[in-house]
């Protein structure tokens, strides 16, 4: 079975399940358009999720970066005189 005849497949069965719980009075609110828009919220929530991990990482990253760009700095003017020593001895 392709992905189209599932698709139409399973909507067609939550049209039904709707369909039989509306009639025995449970919910009206069983149907393919509140469950596409249930998915879609769930979706962007997955991708604001997604965009918020990027963002702490992006964070760590830069100052990961910055820390190490201050050591290295700091261990070559700590280095630069015995290097200086080694060229003139």
């Amino acid at each position: 079975m392709n992905r189209q005849k599932l698709q139409d497949l399973a909507l067609q069965g939550v049209d039904t399940l709707g369909y039989q719980l509306d009639r025995f009075g449970i919910t009206s609110k069983v149907n393919r358009h509140n469950l596409a828009a249930y998915l879609m919220h769930g979706q962007k929530q997955l991708e604001g999720e997604w965009d918020s991990l990027q963002v702490r990482f992006d964070l760590q990253k830069a100052r990961f970066e910055r820390l190490s760009e201050t050591v290295e700095q700091r261990a070559n003017r700590l280095l630069r005189p015995l290097k200086r020593n080694k060229q003139q001895g």
